[in-house]
Order: C-alpha cells, then sequence, then structure tokens
C-alpha cells in the first residue's frame, strides 16, 4: 500500500481513500498499525480542523432520524459532514449489523455527507478504539463537521466527551420519572440536552421533560469552560426537522465561546494525554496476552481456581515477574 499516495488521496477529499484509511487504521495486524501511524503523521500537517459533535442516547430515542435530519440541514448550508456511526458488537461472536447507513439513506447518498458505520468490538465507552483516530482522517479529509455517535446511554459513555468538542446528549419523553433513567455523569459531561419528539401528542411532554433536565442541569456545578446559560436543554423534532437550527446556533455559540476564551484548545491538548495515556494501558494489556506472559497468566489462573493462592497475590507476582519490579499493596 502506497501511504504517501493515499494521503493525497485523502486530503483531496477522495471518498473511497478516506474509507480506505480508516479500514487500515481500524486493522489490529502490526504492520497495518505502522503504515496507520504513517498515514496520520502525514495527514496531520495539514493542520484542518472539523466541529467535532458526540451524541449518545437511550436506545430508541432516535439518534439516527435525529443525525440524518441535523446532517441533512448541515449539507444544505454547504458543509461538509462526516457521521462515525458505532454499532454495538457481539460480546459471544464479535459480529455487528452495522446498519446505521441503511437507516441514514438520504444523507448517505448526498454527495456532501459521508457515513462510517464501525463494530464497537466489545471496547468500553460506546465508541470503536479507533474512533479517534477515523476523526483525524475526517478532519484530513476537508469535512467541517464530524459527528460521532455512540452505541447507547451508560457511565462508559462519557468516554465520548474525550474525542469531541461538545458532547449533546439526546433524550425522549417518558412517563414517570424521566431523570431516573440517566446517570449523573453522563449529565455532567453533556454540553447540550435535546429532548426529540417534541411533536404530535408528545409536544407537552417533551416541554415538560426538557424543564425537568433543565432544572437538573442547574443544580450541577457550572464549569468553567460555559458561557451563561451552559449546560442547556433543548427540545427538538428530528422527524419534523423542527428546532435543528436553534441548536445548531447554540452549538456555534458555545464552540466560539470557547475558542475566544482559549478553552477549546486547552481541551484538545488534555484530549490529547488522555488518549496517550489510554494507548499505554492498552499498549500494556496487549503484552499481557501475548505468550510468555500468556501462558504464565494461565498458569496462575489454575493455582488461584484450585485455591492455591489469592488473586491479589497472583496478580502482583505475576506483574513483578515481567514488570521487573515489585508492586505496592
Amino acid at each position: 500500500m502506497d501511504i504517501e499516495d493515499l494521503a493525497e488521496r485523502i486530503l483531496s477529499g477522495e471518498r473511497r481513500a478516506l474509507a480506505r484509511g480508516i479500514t487500515l487504521v481500524e486493522s489490529g495486524r502490526a504492520d497495518h498499525r505502522s503504515m496507520a501511524r504513517d498515514l496520520i503523521d502525514r495527514l496531520r500537517c495539514a493542520g484542518r480542523e472539523a466541529m467535532r459533535i458526540g451524541l449518545s442516547g437511550t436506545p430508541g430515542v432516535g439518534k439516527s432520524t435525529f443525525i440524518e435530519s441535523f446532517g441533512m440541514m448541515l449539507v444544505a448550508q454547504g458543509l461538509r459532514v462526516a457521521v462515525l456511526a458505532v454499532d454495538p458488537s457481539s460480546a459471544r461472536s464479535g459480529g455487528s449489523i452495522l446498519g446505521d447507513k441503511t437507516r441514514m439513506e438520504r444523507l448517505s447518498r448526498h454527495p456532501g455527507a459521508f457515513i462510517r458505520p464501525s463494530p464497537s468490538q466489545t471496547h468500553l465507552g460506546g465508541v470503536a478504539r479507533r474512533t479517534r483516530e477515523a476523526i483525524d482522517l475526517c478532519e484530513a479529509a476537508g469535512f467541517d463537521v464530524v459527528l460521532i455517535e455512540t452505541v447507547g446511554v451508560g457511565q462508559s459513555e462519557t468516554v465520548v466527551a474525550e474525542m469531541s468538542d461538545l458532547f449533546m446528549l439526546l433524550l425522549a419523553p417518558a412517563g414517570g420519572d424521566e431523570l431516573q433513567g440517566v446517570k449523573r455523569g453522563i449529565m455532567e459531561a453533556a454540553d447540550m440536552i435535546l429532548v426529540n419528539k417534541a411533536d404530535g401528542d408528545l409536544k407537552s411532554a417533551a416541554t415538560r421533560t426538557c424543564a425537568d433536565y433543565a432544572g437538573a442541569l442547574r443544580l450541577l456545578r457550572k464549569r468553567a469552560q460555559d458561557p451563561e446559560g451552559f449546560p442547556k436543554a433543548l427540545t427538538v423534532s428530528a422527524a419534523l426537522e423542527n428546532g435543528l437550527d436553534s441548536a445548531w446556533a447554540e452549538m456555534r455559540a458555545l464552540q466560539a465561546w470557547r475558542r475566544e476564551n482559549g478553552h477549546f484548545a486547552r481541551r484538545r491538548a488534555e484530549q490529547a494525554r488522555f488518549w496517550f495515556e489510554a494507548e499505554v494501558r492498552e499498549g500494556l494489556l496487549a503484552r499481557l496476552r501475548r505468550e510468555p506472559v500468556k501462558g504464565a497468566m494461565a498458569a496462575f489462573a489454575a493455582r488461584v481456581e484450585a485455591g492455591e493462592i489469592t488473586a491479589a497475590a497472583a496478580a502482583d507476582e505475576l506483574l513483578a515477574t515481567y514488570l521487573g519490579e515489585s508492586l505496592p499493596a
């Protein structure tokens, strides 16, 4: 594979080359990882930036409908939009349906949009491990907005905030106490809550739900990187395409304020550090899965199962052997 040629084609905005580049960075093969690093280094020199928007939400909330309607609005304004939609993988088989492209039929056909479904491969955080590198490729290809859709909502989904500039939490009107269904961690990470399906019989319920979440957001500590009034809750209807322009205006206003006040650059630097540390952890775990460590782990596991040694003592002895030092208790 000619990495220099692939990089040039991605920089020129060729969609097929972008798809091929993402396939390369998603590969776990050692030779592909080396080529992927070379590719990203070449593309990084272009210095292109897109607005990265993370989106999470409860199942059935209408994430795909929202992304298609929102994306169609953006491309109508002349913006180029990339969608990285992460589908949940089976913990047993590793398989994934990857159906987002079929659910966004209009957007997938638009020349100004690019949709890439990827399997989560059981990676925590609702995003594939290489989604962050796929974002780099989309930016290099000249896309103005990159939407990162996570597999669902939960404590681990907050990791998408570590690769996006703005994190949207999409919710639907529901009966009973809506606030019970959402964890505080993801509420604190969200820059904006969008209550979807605010139309028809659900319009009044959506308004009440929005008010509930707006009150909850006020109880959370105001973040230094937010201007007055943020984070905030808004109502939208993706099906009727209502409220999308207002939500987009709020996103741009928040992004502009953060840039003007230095929070944007600081946040991206913090994210770079976060992913460096994540790569170190992943690298250490990968080494533990190799021989001869893998064989030693199996031997220690058998001793733990037999009750000859505790799990903590076995782990300490194994790590001390292969890291060359004793670990603190």
